[in-house]
């Protein structure tokens, strides 16, 4: 087992410090578990909301209206899973010494896209370069 990394409530990664040191991969991790028990909390509310949902409505333009909101529901319900996916992969390479570096590229991904997007896999130039090439196919 590990030995907790002291983290000061301020901190945040800078530039001057070696990449990807402890602080900066436990400031990562207390992130990523951070934005996944708040999904997990949502989606549990949404269970719930669900489960209870369940009225039987007789005007036919509030049971639509409340399908719709129920559909709407779920397919957040599922981007929030895939997420919480992604964010499962970043704790992983967190554990297994790849996070913060681009999967294409071997390249440090930089500080302040991993603080804006922590599931980054990445550069923000490779990343750019993969829209690119998608929106080239996608026009085919």
């Amino acid at each position: 087992m590990k030995a907790e990394v002291f983290l000061p409530e301020d901190y945040r990664p800078a530039e001057d410090e070696p990449f990807m040191n402890e602080r900066q991969l436990e400031y990562f991790r207390r992130k990523l578990k951070a934005w996944r028990d708040d999904l997990l909390d949502e989606s549990r509310s949404t269970v719930a909301v669900l489960q209870d949902g369940t009225r039987n409505i007789p005007d036919v333009a509030d049971r639509a209206s409340e399908e719709t909101d129920r559909a709407l529901e779920l397919r957040t319900r599922d981007r929030q899973r895939k997420l919480i996916s992604k964010i499962d992969s970043a704790l992983r390479r967190i554990d297994e010494g790849e996070y913060g570096y681009c999967e294409v590229t071997g390249e440090p991904i930089s500080l302040k896209r991993l603080d804006a997007r922590p599931i980054a896999t990445m550069s923000l130039e490779a990343q750019e370069k993969h829209e690119r090439r998608e929106k080239v196919h996608r026009d085919d």
